[in-house]
């Protein structure tokens, strides 16, 4: 899956298209070190395809490439963070 980043001064998101239908990952950037991920859609067409999984990977490796963390207020990203451990060096739950 090819994900698009995209930020405009606070705001920021990834995206990805599969099979015509786009799923998106929304943030705010509170500081040079702090993103707060805030929504994660995801069509029904896409559930259970891995899509919103790999919008979250792919916030993970941003902040770690980046050196910033990720306050999770999105249900759907906090619960792959508290299912993921290894991504407590960049997630704070």
């Amino acid at each position: 899956m090819e994900i698009s980043s995209t930020e405009d001064g606070s705001h920021g998101r990834y995206a990805v298209t599969v099979d015509g239908h786009e799923a998106e990952m929304t943030y705010s950037r509170t500081s040079p070190r702090l993103v707060i991920i805030d929504h994660t859609g995801v069509p029904d067409a896409l559930r259970g395809r891995g899509v919103g999984q790999a919008l979250a990977l792919h916030a993970v490796e941003q902040a770690r490439a980046g050196g910033w963390k990720i306050m999770p207020l999105c249900p759907f990203f906090r619960a792959q963070a508290m299912r993921h451990p290894k991504w407590s060096d960049v997630v704070n739950l």
